[in-house]
Order: structure tokens, then sequence, then C-alpha cells
């Protein structure tokens, strides 16, 4: 993150989080997004699920209350989708790909 400015990083967030803080909380209620994800930590919760709580956290901030922790993690994200889009399947829809994107906040069907 050290090359990558904070603005930099807050626009290439925005870009790839397409979804609303409401949508993607309501997302993550769901089986399919608790179905998918790495779940090797001490909980049963994945990586994604937890990223996706700490994304909406981050929507409901103002830009300027962002702190560096704030900003590493918008990193983290933007770097995910990044990845994972380009590993795109032939069928999206209802994919476990698909549906793992959407926890870090990224719809591919929009």
């Amino acid at each position: 993150m050290a090359d990558k400015s904070h603005e930099k990083i807050y626009d290439e967030f925005k870009e790839v989080v397409n979804m609303a803080p409401q949508e993607l909380e309501d997302w993550l209620e769901t089986q399919e997004s608790k179905s998918v994800g790495d779940t090797s930590g001490s909980d049963k919760e994945s990586t994604g699920h937890k990223s996706g709580k700490k994304i909406i956290e981050i929507k409901g901030k103002n830009k300027a209350d962002l702190t560096d922790e704030d900003y590493k993690h918008m990193n983290k994200v933007v770097g995910y989708v990044h990845r994972h889009l380009a590993q795109r399947p032939k069928e999206v829809e209802g994919s476990d790909w698909a549906y793992s994107l959407k926890n870090w906040g990224h719809d591919p069907t929009k």
C-alpha cells in the first residue's frame, strides 16, 4: 500500500465495490453468502464474510474519518476483486465465484 495514495485507493475502492451498504448487508444474511469462502480461522465465518461487514462499516464513514486501517482494508478489497474478476467462470449466475465476489462488495452481474 505504501506506493498507493489514499486518494487512489479510495477511487479504486469506489469503483470495485458496486453494492450499496444495505444491499451488501442483506446479501451477507443469505445462505449463499455463508456457503463460500475460507473458514480456516478460529470461528466459522469466512474471510470474505468478515470483509463484507468491514466494507459496510467503511462505506458508512465520511471520507475524512477513514483511518489508515480502513485504507489498508480498502486496498485489500481492490486486490481481491481484481484477482477474482480475472478468473471469471463460464457460468457466473449462482456460482461460488459470484457469491464470493459479492461477499467482498462486488456484484459481477451488474
